[in-house]
């Protein structure tokens, strides 16, 4: 099992902004010196620096990264990138598309109620689809009956917890 050092002084989002403007510069990506800062930081942190690199070079960082960066490094930034929620969403819409049931099975039975309606919300938001209708189209069988039915009970969950 690894271990995820922390920087012993907090860098801040400015500097990493700062600093993965320039592993963009020149012929190619330093794609280590992009790992080495966004690994080593949480979703919280992430997303300033986002904000940070919008703000100082007008310009939407996941679109850098997508152009920097290719094959599964850039699908795992991409990932690192995301909030949580966002992320779970992405993760199941990927896993029906190619058609891995044990992907989506695993976010959506692993999910609290109140993590799965959050996601569903940002699925829907992000691909103008319904979590369900998905789950009816890319699997069937009892597969597809014990994820809507996993998906309906955790929506009367949240329902039944806000009453």
């Amino acid at each position: 099992m690894s271990t995820l050092s922390i920087p012993p002084v907090p860098i801040s989002p400015r500097d990493d902004a700062i600093n993965l403007y320039k592993a963009f510069k020149g012929f190619g990506c330093d794609t280590s010196a992009v790992i080495d800062i966004l690994a080593h930081r949480n979703a919280p942190h992430r997303s300033h620096i986002q904000h940070e690199y919008k703000a100082m070079y007008s310009e939407d960082i996941l679109q850098r990264l997508t152009k920097e960066l290719s094959g599964k490094l850039e699908n795992a930034v991409l990932l690192w990138m995301q909030d949580p929620a966002a992320r779970d969403a992405v993760v199941v819409r990927q896993a029906l598309i190619a058609n891995d049931l044990r992907g989506a099975t695993e976010v959506i039975c692993s999910r609290t109620p109140s993590q799965i309606q959050t996601f569903k919300q940002i699925y829907h938001a992000k691909y103008g689809s319904y979590l369900e209708h998905d789950l009816e189209r890319h699997t069937s069988g009892d597969h597809k009956k014990l994820l809507l039915a996993y998906v309906s009970i955790q929506r009367l969950k949240v329902s039944k917890s806000i009453i």
